[in-house]
């Protein structure tokens, strides 16, 4: 009787089908998340590093942070998100990686985000001296180009070897186009550059969600030496973010993958995580400054310091990026943060005299440091760093500052910053980077930031200058995952339900 009255009644079927026309509208929002690869932080349990190991870290990479050209532009299509794990903790050996996966059929590959470097390169098959194991408890693969249907060798003619020579020493061997990338504490890579296809979950301008590929150049490495043969912190290689045209950004934005934007938000407390995004996040108190155009990094105009809000005494020109100085940089990279020689004093000064009437100052292990006896030291002054723009990064005392041990139940709270000697660069690291949005606009040759709650969802655009904006959850895995559960109990109800009205009106 009841499925003789529905197939009978077309006002009542008519009702129905639009019931299960919402039903099916709501479920394609809630399962709209993409499957997303995972941006992870690893380090060694309990491995504690003194800050002057940590400065002596960061030093390896600022050789390689003075070279090459300029990045290529295209515009966008789709936005793809990296959920961050991992705990922050600037005393502890640790980095950040995400799982790429390349080739045909695709294999993961567990590589180092940088932002500092150019090329994704990963360990080949028969690699010289490429570690195989990990202390991160991750396993190491080793990408072989023979075993995917998809790969080809990069030919010396080839126009993409050409762009190799932006990023890295670059020669020809029986035709083949090779690389060499050296780090600054003698370690380094080389190898050959392949193509093959990199497999990404995205979601695309018209709120859905989709698998999508591209072939793309990457290296190849078959020998590696230093400090990259250590089995403590190794990875299967390394995710360059740079600017140059064989960067992963620059070749997906190019052929309309991707936008031309990244962003990222890295969490600054004991909890972790944070989220990377292809796309350029938006948020109402962003600041944007312009990058300096022809550099190969993503250097910025910073023109003055300000302690408390007094302007400190430092030439400008100490910040500028000149032929014969490296100016000012935003490195995601880089742990710690660094001023030009000429900067570091008088920022340290202003400091030291703010507290001075109420705070202990010492010199530990050469750093200046203060005995502070609460658990945070928010009777310090807040810092700002004024960039060209009217574009300011406001800096809580956190910000430039790390709790190094204690002594007699006081806290040692050191300067976080150090000083680079005659190099004339000043770079901003996770030190300040924590805590807020940084938004790097390539298409619009700007850099934006906002303080932020990085556990947060984020609004994502697809068009690099802002535009039509898709809701990107913040890479938290226990609310990703909850989100997704809902989304298929909400299939298996709106498919039961369908189900059922189907044998209902087929009895009749």
């Amino acid at each position: 009787m009841r499925a003789y009255f529905l197939s009978r009644n077309p006002l009542i079927l008519t009702a129905v089908t639009t019931v299960v026309s919402v039903l099916l509208q709501i479920m394609l929002v809630v399962c709209e998340f993409p499957v997303t690869l995972t941006l992870e932080r690893g380090f060694p349990v309990n491995h504690v590093v003194e800050l002057n190991e940590l400065k002596h870290r960061d030093s390896f990479r600022h050789p390689r942070i003075l070279q090459e050209l300029q990045p290529q532009q295209s515009s966008v299509a789709s936005v793809v998100d990296f959920p961050v794990q991992g705990t922050y903790d600037p005393y502890r050996v640790g980095l950040y990686f995400t799982r790429v996966q390349l080739g045909s059929p695709p294999k993961e590959y567990y590589v180092q985000i940088d932002t500092g470097s150019d090329v994704l390169w990963v360990n080949c098959n028969a690699c010289d001296g490429c570690p195989r194991s990990s202390g991160l408890q991750i396993p190491i693969q080793f990408y072989d180009p023979s075993s995917s249907s998809t790969a080809s060798m990069i030919a010396c003619s080839d126009q993409r070897c050409t762009l190799g020579t932006q990023s890295s020493d670059s020669g020809c061997s029986n035709n083949q186009c090779s690389y060499t990338f050296q780090y600054g504490d003698g370690s380094g890579t080389s190898g050959y550059y392949v193509s093959d296809q990199i497999h990404l979950d995205t979601i695309v301008g018209d709120s859905t969600s989709s698998n999508a590929s591209a072939s793309i150049v990457f290296g190849c490495s078959t020998t590696q030496t230093g400090d990259l043969t250590k089995s403590d912190r190794a990875v299967d290689g390394i995710f360059g973010f740079g600017q140059q045209g064989l960067s992963v950004i620059a070749q997906l934005s190019s052929q309309g993958v991707v936008p031309d934007a990244f962003s990222h938000c890295l969490v600054g407390n004991g909890a972790g995580g944070g989220i990377l995004v292809l796309g350029q996040i938006i948020e109402p108190t962003m600041v944007y400054t312009p990058l300096i155009p022809s550099q190969p990094h993503y250097n910025l105009n910073l023109l003055s310091i300000s302690v408390n809000g007094q302007t400190l005494s430092i030439d400008p020109s100490m910040f500028a990026t000149s032929s014969s100085r490296g100016g000012t940089i935003i490195d995601s990279g880089t742990t710690l943060a660094y001023l030009a020689e000429e900067a570091y004093d008088p920022f340290v000064e202003a400091i030291t005299q703010a507290v001075s009437q109420t705070i202990q100052s010492i010199i530990s292990k050469g750093n200046q440091c203060y005995l502070v006896t609460s658990s945070t030291p928010e009777m310090f002054p807040t810092v700002s760093l004024n960039f060209a723009g009217g574009a300011s990064m406001v800096l809580r005392p956190q910000d430039y500052l790390l709790q190094q041990n204690s002594v007699g139940g006081a806290g040692v709270w050191c300067i976080g910053f150090q000083k680079i000697r005659g190099q004339g660069i000043t770079i901003l690291g996770d030190l300040v980077l924590k805590d807020r949005i940084v938004v790097y606009d390539l298409g619009g040759q700007r850099i934006g930031w906002a303080n932020y709650d990085c556990t947060s969802s984020v609004n994502v655009s697809t068009s690099s200058t802002g535009g039509r904006s898709e809701y990107v959850n913040a890479g938290q895995i226990g609310s990703s995952s909850s989100l997704q559960n809902n989304g298929y109990k909400l299939i298996f109800i709106v498919v039961t339900f369908m189900l059922q009205l189907h044998i209902h009106v087929g009895f009749s």
